[in-house]
């Protein structure tokens, strides 16, 4: 038997108990046991139909087996193995009958072999774990099997465990597939008002999903970012947004957001094309990560250029707000809405509120405060100096044509108190 490396094997069991799931963990065992055990390959393949696939393969310099490779079943050791025509520990397969009669023996070649079955906890069979060397190693033994089946039952738990990560990814994948198949996604409006005439200035869009799968819209967009498909969806949901733009008064803008993976690709470009750039807002949001600040700048630069604003959302709520704002120079700043509530009961939220506002007059941005919810909140923003306020206290969420009755009222409104302002004049 192989002389027994301590550090290797603890890395292996190391490596498979590792908290992140994925194939990293399952190929560092791979290695650690490979070395322990002086084989020159070690590979974990699954069975499926007539073919088995290379899913996780382990070798210094050996091209011979590649990881995603797909081998006929039939080929190679390891069905006879798992159907008892082959023991599992071959110190020589030279002395093997069977051995030498399969093909891949003399072309690859084998010269010692070990393999075992994956089992499933369901009893199901994966496929196998195996390991094999070109030259014959006599040093082989039942221990080392036993040793391999131990590993084999440790890697069926991190197998299930990635096989159901994979599973779940896909199910997210196809539910983002059927919102564009099946037009799943919708759109309403939240007003957003001046604090000094009350009239509607913008509109903040809010996509809603309809469908069996029910979650927040930030779930959605999140899945949709982990399959590859967040940029894809953003740019939907801001077509579908900006679709309804000739319905609202000229001097409304709408306010839509992204991710800075989105404002730096070329997918932007299609979700407006059509529009006026001068009627749309960028809202980057706080718990946004950004890589790269001066090719997120480059290219909001390109937009600002064509009329377009930017905004910085949820202004309060971390400290990479503060990084957006100060690398961005926003023309909004939005606070967010875990700062606003109870604003007027909480003097630290007060004073947050008070030094971002005196920060953007500043920086010469305007500040709008969301998530206002009552006549107290309300007061107490337009006490601060906030420009822009929007909120169910104002009004909830609503269609286009809702959200542009609104806005007519509300210039009615301040038309009315004007005159009658006026009038006392």
């Amino acid at each position: 038997m192989p002389t027994q490396n301590a550090q290797m094997l603890s890395d292996a069991i190391g490596a498979i108990f590792e908290e992140q799931a994925g194939a990293s963990s399952v190929d560092k065992a791979l290695r650690a046991v490979r070395r322990h055990l002086s084989m020159d390959i070690a590979f974990v393949s699954q069975f499926g139909g007539t073919e088995r696939v290379m899913r996780h393969v382990d070798a210094d310099n050996d091209k011979v087996l590649q990881q995603g490779m797909s081998i006929p079943l039939d080929a190679g050791y390891c069905r006879h193995v798992v159907e008892g025509r082959l023991p599992g520990v071959i110190p020589d397969t030279a002395d093997v009958a069977l051995a030498r009669q399969i093909p891949e023996t003399a072309a690859i070649p084998i010269g010692a072999h070990l393999s075992v079955p994956i089992w499933l906890s369901d009893g199901s069979l994966y496929g196998t774990f195996c390991c094999f060397s070109h030259q014959p190693d006599e040093t082989l033994g039942q221990r080392d099997l036993q040793f391999m089946n131990v590993f084999a039952e440790l890697l069926a738990d991190r197998l299930e465990e990635d096989m159901l990560a994979a599973r779940l990814k896909e199910e997210k994948r196809n539910r983002i597939e059927r919102v564009f198949s099946h037009d799943e996604l919708s759109v309403v409006y939240q007003p957003i008002y001046r604090l000094d005439d009350g009239t509607v200035s913008g509109m903040e869009c809010l996509a809603r999903f309809r469908g069996a799968f029910h979650a927040t819209p930030d779930k959605w967009f999140a899945d949709a970012a982990e399959v590859g498909m967040g940029i894809q969806l953003e740019s939907h949901a801001i077509r579908q947004a900006l679709s309804k733009m000739d319905s609202l008064p000229r001097d409304v803008y709408l306010a839509v957001n992204g991710s800075p993976e989105l404002f730096m690709s070329d997918e932007l470009a299609r979700a407006v094309e059509g529009v006026d750039p001068s009627r749309v807002v960028l809202e980057v949001t706080e718990h946004a990560s950004v890589s790269d600040y001066r090719q997120l700048w480059n290219s909001l630069a390109a937009w600002r250029n064509r009329g377009m604003r930017i905004a910085i959302d949820d202004a309060g709520a971390g400290y990479s707000s503060m990084r957006h704002i100060l690398d961005l120079q926003p023309e909004y700043i939005k606070l967010d809405i875990s700062l606003v509530r109870n604003i007027d009961a909480d003097a630290r939220r007060r004073a947050l509120a008070a030094a971002l506002i005196a920060f953007a007059r500043e920086i010469g941005a305007a500040v709008t405060a969301e998530g206002v919810e009552t006549e107290a909140e309300l007061q107490t923003l337009r006490h601060l100096g906030v420009d822009k306020v929007q909120g169910f206290h104002m009004s909830r969420p609503v269609s286009a044509q809702r959200a542009a009755e609104l806005a007519t009222q509300s210039r009615q409104r301040a038309a009315l108190a004007a005159a009658e302002v006026g009038g006392r004049a």
